[in-house]
């Protein structure tokens, strides 16, 4: 069965630091482009962070530059955003997604809540 389970999510207070992870099962992430995306009450899915199959190209959204980082460990078969300096902006839940790099099959993992208080 495939799936993208998310963890990591809390409270935190404005200007701390979380670790999320996105463990992959079912299937291989190494043909993957990981990706974390964020999304708030009433708004569409925004794209935080992505990284290559093999880790070498990262892009980030502007709003996280400087403070956030994703990576990925294709052997544990997971993808990880360390977030620092958080604001309580940064609000949202965050969903993690593999897209293949050749056939672009999607999955999407089912959110981890981060919650930043000012």
């Amino acid at each position: 069965q495939v799936q993208l389970m998310e963890s990591g999510g809390g409270l935190v207070e404005s200007g701390g630091s979380l670790r999320l992870s996105c463990a992959a099962s079912g299937f291989t992430v190494s043909s993957y482009r990981m990706s974390w995306y964020l999304q708030t009450p009433g708004k569409e899915r925004e794209l935080v962070a992505t990284i290559t199959s093999d880790g070498g190209i990262t892009n980030y959204a502007d709003s996280v530059k400087g403070r956030f980082t994703i990576s990925r460990d294709n052997v544990k078969n997971t993808v990880y955003l360390q977030m620092n300096g958080l604001k309580p902006e940064d609000t949202a839940v965050y969903y993690c997604k593999a897209q293949h790099m050749l056939w672009g099959t999607q999955y999407w993992g089912q959110g981890t809540q981060v919650t930043v208080s000012s």
